[in-house]
């Protein structure tokens, strides 16, 4: 008897206990990941930890930024420089040409009334100046060292030959040659002289020429400070053009110095 009824209470408690049961399951049976979990702890955010800057870090880095802008600074004064200068010539150079252009003008406005020169006759007139002014310094060289030796031979010079460290022999020999070269710079001028009286009929129009040929040498002549040992400036005076055809082959070795200027470059 007894059993029975503790039997039916334990099944009437059960039954109506079911319904409290139930969560205290659910709060004690669940997944740790669940969120009826009171036992779950949540993942804390971890704390983002600054990059070490250490004091000589930042000293270097600061040196580092200050070379490069020093280094970027020099390149600029250095183009800067080499634009200013490669300007400043050029101008220097159209200033010389246009400075021998209008003195050319000038002149020929004064030799109006006189016949033109064709340019293949100026060269041939400026060939035989010059064949002139070389015999003129080969003569004058023969005359000044011959007067020279004949006047020291006579013991003028003799105190000065004593003041000189060397044998007396090498002492005459040198003041000779002195004599000699005193000669040779004075044959240009005596033997232009010589041409402009026996051509005076050319002497104005050759002036002309003169001043238009210069001009245009100015004009065309390349840069000489851009020259090296292995691209020499090609003859920066023209002294060594004597035809229109060499005048032609000389523009041509200015513009062959300019492109291999440019080439190295």
């Amino acid at each position: 008897m007894l059993s029975s009824t503790a039997t039916t209470m334990l099944r009437a408690g059960v039954s109506r206990s079911s319904g409290a049961l139930q969560p205290m399951l659910l709060r004690s049976t669940a997944c740790p990941c669940s969120p009826f979990s009171m036992n779950t702890k949540l993942p804390q955010p971890t704390s983002v930890r600054p990059l070490s800057t250490s004091p000589s870090a930042l000293v270097l880095r600061f040196r580092a930024q200050q070379q490069a802008q020093q280094a970027q600074q020099q390149l600029r004064r250095a183009s800067s420089s080499s634009s200013s200068s490669s300007t400043r010539q050029r101008s220097d150079a159209e200033l010389d040409a246009n400075a021998a252009e209008a003195a050319a003008a000038a002149q020929s406005a004064a030799h109006a009334g006189e016949p033109a020169l064709d340019w293949n006759t100026f060269f041939k007139l400026r060939k035989t100046r010059r064949r002139v002014q070389l015999a003129f310094s080969v003569i004058m060289t023969l005359i000044t060292s011959g007067a020279g030796g004949a006047v020291l031979s006579t013991g003028v010079a003799d105190a000065m030959v004593a003041q000189v460290p060397l044998e007396p022999m090498f002492a005459v020999g040198l003041m000779t040659a002195s004599f000699g070269a005193l000669g040779w710079l004075m044959g240009p001028a005596m033997g232009g002289m010589v041409f402009n009286a026996l051509k005076s009929k050319y002497r104005g129009q050759m002036e002309i020429k003169e001043g238009q040929f210069f001009a245009r040498i100015k004009k065309h002549r390349v840069d000489p400070s851009a020259s090296s040992m292995g691209n020499p400036v090609p003859d920066f005076y023209g002294e060594k053009i004597s035809s229109v055809a060499g005048y032609r082959q000389w523009l041509k070795d200015q513009r062959a110095f300019n492109k291999k200027r440019t080439t190295f470059v």
